[in-house]
């Protein structure tokens, strides 16, 4: 009777609460495509993508009809090319994106990340030339996705690399300026970058890992609200037993995809990223879980609590159920791609400054957030610092996807599309803080970062 109980939860939670794998994204390492020639090693960059990646979507489109579990994206991620590409002695890399775009064109994947730069203690010229191109690269490819790591816990923040973040992002939103400055929903700045996250925009193939890898990336928020709707005037600590419950039951089925996705693929099977990745539709919120256990809405005083509730409970279930947890899982909090903060921040409840103090406890950081197009270089890399900074202090990923909509203002709405959304533009601090980014250098690693 459990089995067939437990059979027909998940067929309930995939029809009625939009249960879904989110991603497979199969990552690759480049570092046998290293050429002196960028010709050459664009040539195997291309070869090699098209080699694994090319069943990816065909695979996951028959588990997804045998199973009748969703699975909404299939992604590459690739080594940072700015290790691959330095050594071609180029002075521009926006080649390097074109030919990762059109491998992601040819296999089918709908983002394939690592356009990336790892910068957290200093720049080689590789990675200077890399984030030079990152604006062009967006705007002229479609599929591409970028990422800089410029901090971590053991090297502390690389302010001269969020200085000049602040002028990429800057840069960015003015070149995809006729798209709501789209562009910039492809870049995210990090702290204690993970290298084997599934999710974009920020998944890269860390060269820690294996030549080839199978991540999957779950989410569940409309399972977890619906679990919560029926603990309703219970205790949190009950409520934190539900959503671990819930939790674990949706690692299972990602569990299930994945081990599939790479048996049949001949393709190692890596991490389960269990982050609860909200979408635009309706039923589909973390904020709405927020406020399902008692806040009149996202934002009001009592929600850092309650997602550092959501946050560790949803780990602790993953953790139970698979013994290859990874990546970020937790929660993610885009503004742009959850009906509940569009509305929480359109109402008032939701301000910039409550997201920030969000971020301490959940997956990720600032992420998909709408801004004035006027908004300074340097008042986009002073929000860049003080995230890092929260992730540096709490030895956790934070990051920074955020969007300068050109030729917009508060009190209008960018519309992205698609599982991106539509986010209404958000007021910033007017106050400068141009002076202390301009002072460059490195704020250095916290004192509990000498571990060993």
């Amino acid at each position: 009777m459990t089995l067939y109980h437990n059979i027909f939860e998940t067929i309930s939670m995939i029809e009625k609460e939009k249960l879904d794998i989110r991603t497979i994204t199969m990552g690759i390492s480049l570092i046998d495509c290293i050429d002196s020639s960028g010709d050459k090693a664009r040539g195997k960059i291309h070869d090699k993508i098209i080699r694994y990646a090319m069943n990816l979507v065909n695979v996951g489109n028959e588990i997804e009809n045998e199973f009748g579990i969703p699975i909404i994206n299939k992604r590459i991620a690739v080594t940072p090319v700015a290790l691959i590409a330095s050594a071609s002695g180029e002075d521009n890399y926006v080649e390097f994106a074109r030919t990762l775009d059109q491998a992601a064109k040819e296999v089918g994947v709908n983002f394939i990340g690592g356009f990336s730069a790892l910068v957290q203690k200093g720049f080689t010229a590789g990675d200077r030339i890399l984030i030079e191109s990152i604006p062009q690269a967006l705007n002229e490819t479609e599929r591409v996705c970028s990422s800089v790591n410029i901090a971590n816990s053991k090297a502390g923040i690389n302010m001269d690399a969020v200085r000049l973040m602040g002028k990429i992002i800057k840069r960015t939103a003015y070149l995809s300026r006729y798209r709501d400055s789209l562009g910039c929903a492809k870049l995210v700045v990090f702290a204690n970058a993970v290298e084997d996250n599934p999710f974009m925009a920020g998944a890269f193939h860390g060269v820690g890992e294996p030549e080839v890898v199978i991540n999957v990336g779950v989410s569940g928020p409309g399972a977890v609200k619906r679990a919560l709707e029926k603990a309703k005037g219970e205790p949190l600590h009950v409520v934190a037993e539900n959503i671990k419950k819930t939790a674990f039951k949706i690692t299972r089925a990602g569990q299930l995809v994945g081990n599939e996705v790479s048996r049949r693929l001949g393709v190692p099977f890596g991490i389960l990223d269990l982050s609860l990745a909200p979408t635009p539709e309706i039923g589909d919120s973390v904020a709405r879980i927020l406020e399902e256990m008692g806040l009149e809405a996202c934002g009001t005083h009592g929600t850092t609590a309650a997602l550092a509730l959501l946050n560790d409970a949803v780990k602790k279930g993953g953790i139970m159920a698979s013994s290859s947890v990874g990546g970020l899982s937790g929660a993610f909090i885009p503004v742009s791609e959850d009906e509940g903060m569009i509305q929480a921040v359109k109402s008032g409840a939701l301000t910039f400054d409550k997201l920030e103090a969000m971020t301490s406890v959940c997956s990720v950081g600032l992420d998909m957030i709408a801004i004035p197009g006027d908004t300074s270089e340097s008042t986009i890399a002073a929000i860049i610092a003080d995230e890092a900074a929260i992730g540096v202090i709490n030895n956790k990923t934070t990051a920074v996807r955020i969007i300068p909509v050109h030729g917009k203002d508060v009190g209008d709405t960018a519309e992205f599309g698609g599982l991106l959304g539509h986010a209404p533009i958000m007021p910033v601090n007017k106050f400068s803080a141009e002076e202390f980014i301009n002072r460059g250098g490195r704020i250095p690693a916290p004192i509990h970062s000498f571990r060993n």
